[in-house]
């Protein structure tokens, strides 16, 4: 037995209990923009983003760290995904977490939640199907927990981060594939594509012969995929935001009001 592996087994249930403390939920939840299961379900297509509010310890973290309602990410793959629930209810959701890894998850897991739906504007088909079965691929990987000290400093709800750093906080590990959270897997299922999310975005001066003038040419960069946060699919132009209510027809006159 090698001194790696001596100490590598207290490392991982070491991050086992972290991650246990850090996925319980906190005791207050106040739910503002719940959409009911059936109503999200008829409105979600094929590779849009779904936001949460999350309501574990580490959702308070991260909402902290970005300043932002949205802890969680999951992408709808609609029948991409395999299997059904204990509840025969479809698996149409595929997200990553710190307990499972990526796994897939039905709409119901969130019924009670604050939701957002992101859809990727001008996407194809074809691209769609790829960026889903990029997730569908993901299946199966897991967060490695002997990596306690990335699981350690969630601890506080809201670590004291100078606003410049917070970002760089949510970065988890060392890029190794096998380390994913939420955001990160599903940025990079639609860096596979090429879909801008929110690249960086360079402004250089062309010279153009026939006006002779100079012409801004912006080039995009894409940033490096630990870096992205749920919110960051909220922000993006190239991302519309779709909400079930109104998308189903709306009508405030057929409200009841209490006198």
């Amino acid at each position: 037995m090698t001194i790696t592996s001596v100490f590598a087994w207290p490392r991982e249930m070491a991050g086992r209990l972290l991650v246990s403390y850090l996925t319980s939920p906190t005791r207050k939840y106040d739910p503002f923009a719940v959409s009911d299961t059936q109503v999200l379900r008829a409105v979600l297509e094929l590779g849009d983003v779904l936001l949460v509010e999350g309501k574990q310890r580490f959702s308070t973290a991260v909402k902290y760290l970005t300043q932002s309602t949205w802890s969680h990410a999951a992408l709808c793959a609609g029948n991409l995904a395999p299997g059904r629930d204990a509840n025969d209810q479809p698996l149409e959701l595929i997200e990553a977490d710190l307990a499972r890894g990526v796994t897939a998850v039905s709409l119901a897991k969130y019924a009670g939640f604050n939701t957002r739906i992101c859809r990727p504007v001008g996407l194809t088909g074809a691209d769609r199907q790829k960026v889903a079965q990029f997730m569908v691929d993901s299946l199966g990987l897991r967060y490695d927990l002997k990596n306690v000290v990335d699981l350690a400093r969630y601890l506080l709800p809201t670590p004291p981060v100078p606003v410049r750093w917070r970002r760089r906080m949510l970065a988890f590990g060392s890029g190794d594939p096998t380390r994913v959270i939420c955001s990160t897997r599903i940025a990079q299922a639609f860096q596979s594509v090429r879909y801008p999310i929110l690249p960086e975005i360079e402004k250089s001066l062309e010279f153009h012969q026939p006006n002779a003038q100079f012409v801004v040419k912006e080039i995009l960069h894409i940033r490096h995929h630990t870096l992205f946060t749920p919110r960051d699919f909220d922000l993006s132009p190239y991302f519309a935001i779709v909400k079930p209510t109104i998308e189903k027809g709306f009508d405030y006159k057929q409200l009841a009001w209490g006198t």
